[in-house]
């Protein structure tokens, strides 16, 4: 067996991922396409770690927020990542991939608290561990909180599946001229303002040298390719 890329990933999901055609909500068949991804990796012996947006619920940004006092909203935003954790778990257990998902809001009936070392202990048994309800503050994303536990479980990499292949320098799916960069620097996207994760989780995977990978989740072969080493997508570094 081809000996894997890396020894301890984090991917990186928005909730939209999980609507799949349907725009709103859990798509099941979507969710299991994920799972299967994730299941790629974790039988080359990856330990992996995920944290997902929740988007696909309610985002404390979004116009359905309109009015509503932010610390409120994303609080709201946050409990959306635990729906979407859980879904996600479901579809692993299922298919025999042991999972834990840890919340940064105590909610002890349904998931684990957030405890650093027993995250990190969960990845060296071979448990996929899904991050929730983001670092547990408002004001921040979920790819800050994807950056944040990436660095506190000293994952070598953070996977972000994306809709599109890479990073362009605009939106593809508008602009079918758009140009894909292969490779940035952090500063790049900061001075470029490419989107492609919010500012405070650029700057923290700058401060810490944390590589970004940002490609397709829709080709499910690519998944597999990063973890023997390919090039794929678009690397900030």
């Amino acid at each position: 067996m081809t000996t894997p890329a890396y020894k301890r990933v984090l991917l990186k999901l928005s909730g939209e991922m999980l609507a799949g055609t349907q725009g709103f909500g859990i798509q099941p068949a979507m969710v299991d396409d994920i799972a299967g991804q994730i299941e790629t990796v974790h039988n080359l012996g990856v330990e992996t770690a995920v944290v997902i947006g929740g988007g696909n619920i309610f985002r404390g940004l979004s116009e359905e927020a309109a009015g509503m006092d932010r610390v409120s909203a994303d609080y709201m935003g946050m409990l959306a990542t635990v729906l979407n954790g859980l879904a996600l778990q479901n579809r692993l257990e299922q298919r025999g991939v042991h999972t834990r998902v840890m919340s940064a809001i105590e909610m002890m009936e349904l998931v684990e608290p957030y405890i650093r070392r027993k995250a990190i202990r969960h990845l060296q048994k071979g448990r996929v561990v899904i991050f929730a309800a983001g670092t547990g503050n408002p004001y921040f994303s979920t790819d800050t909180a994807a950056a944040l536990r990436a660095m506190e479980v000293q994952a070598e990499v953070i996977l972000k599946g994306t809709k599109v292949d890479g990073i362009y320098d605009k939106d593809p799916e508008l602009h079918p001229e758009a140009l894909k960069f292969e490779q940035l620097s952090y500063f790049q996207v900061l001075e470029k303002g490419l989107g492609v994760m919010d500012a405070t989780a650029i700057t923290l995977c700058m401060d810490n040298k944390l590589p970004v990978i940002v490609f397709s989740i829709r080709e499910k072969e690519n998944i597999r390719r990063l973890m023997v080493g390919e090039t794929v997508g678009t690397r900030v570094q």
